[in-house]
């Protein structure tokens, strides 16, 4: 009978696996056959993050024969119309999603996507609100932005850090809150995610993109999700991720849409109807928040953009909170 090893998958390309025995050693694996695709409805049936069963081949490869059940994961729409999903990572301890406001801004629609998808999927989010030191050279409107957006996420649930990958702003706060445990960092081309990981990981020497002046959006630099250990007593991993140009929607149900928005689902039990959707329902107890500000309009606008795209195809990110959407 074939020994069979536990591991975790470190980087997947699709086709192979690379897969972290208890030992430490980096086995490449590929997928039994029958597993390839079949029965699953994305583009990635194994994703970085997954906690595999492997045979070892007599060539050192390996053949993965189980995937675990996952805790968690992040899933988006994929560009490959032939499939529904890609799972982007798996059994996350936390997302850090890398939003920045200038050079290139970042659309609050593609956030609020982002973080439907997490609440969706139970995965804990913060949100880094890097190049700072940029955007504070540019004037107090340019400061007022940025408190603007903090306070929108912040009053919403969500733990916001201001950071600069560069000049070193608040990465003391970032190294402290990733001891231990999985992290995915994501975000939009060009936002300084890896700047950001070459900073955590010394030595990790991620290639660094220049902002196209053009687009306004950077080069992907990185072409599959990869983990990374964090240097240090107390462990820790990074999942590094492609940039990302938009972030579709998926096995998200319209009438439970409102559910991810976590300061619209505490006030559901104040509302008339315990299956109001806070669109035109009377006795709404969050259209009534909208009106006295303690719901923020630009987040609930973005929900009913959601609701309304639900039968129109692919999500693309939109809404912008003074620039334009990306």
């Amino acid at each position: 009978m074939e020994e069979r090893h536990e591991g975790t998958v470190f980087r997947s390309t699709g086709k192979w696996a690379e897969v972290q025995a208890p030992d430490g050693r980096r086995v490449e694996c590929r997928l039994r056959g029958k597993f390839r695709m079949e029965g699953l409805r994305t583009t990635n049936p194994i994703a970085v993050g997954d906690h595999v069963t492997w045979t070892e081949e007599e060539d050192g490869t390996g053949v993965i024969t189980a995937i675990s059940p996952r805790r968690n994961r992040i899933i988006r729409r994929s560009v490959n119309l032939s499939h529904e999903a890609h799972v982007v990572a798996a059994n996350l301890d936390r997302a850090w999603l890398v939003v920045t406001l200038v050079e290139p801004n970042t659309s609050s629609g593609f956030v609020d996507r982002f973080l439907v998808t997490a609440e969706a999927y139970g995965v804990p989010t913060t949100l880094l609100f890097n190049k700072v030191d940029v955007l504070l050279q540019l004037g107090e409107e340019a400061k007022d932005l940025l408190a603007s957006w903090m306070t929108m996420y912040s009053e919403a649930g969500y733990e916001c850090l201001p950071i600069s990958a560069t000049e070193g702003i608040g990465l003391e706060e970032v190294r402290d809150r990733m001891k231990g445990g999985i992290h995915l960092v994501s975000g939009h081309s060009g936002v300084g995610k890896s700047t950001l990981l070459n900073v955590l990981i010394p030595g990790l020497e991620q290639k660094t993109a220049e902002v196209s002046e053009v687009h306004d959006k950077g080069r992907h630099t990185t072409t599959f999700a990869e983990m990374f250990p964090l240097p240090g007593e107390d462990g820790g991993f990074i999942i590094d991720t492609p940039g990302i140009k938009g972030f579709g929607l998926v096995r998200i149900e319209k009438e439970t849409l409102h559910h991810h928005f976590p300061e619209m689902f505490r006030l559901l039990p104040d509302c008339k109807f315990h299956n109001c959707r806070h669109l035109d329902e009377p006795g709404c107890a969050v259209r009534r928040a909208l009106e006295n500000g303690a719901v923020d309009d630009e987040r609930y606008s973005n929900y009913r953009n959601m609701v309304e795209e639900f039968d129109e195809g692919p999500y693309r990110a939109g809404g912008q909170r003074g620039g334009q959407g990306a």
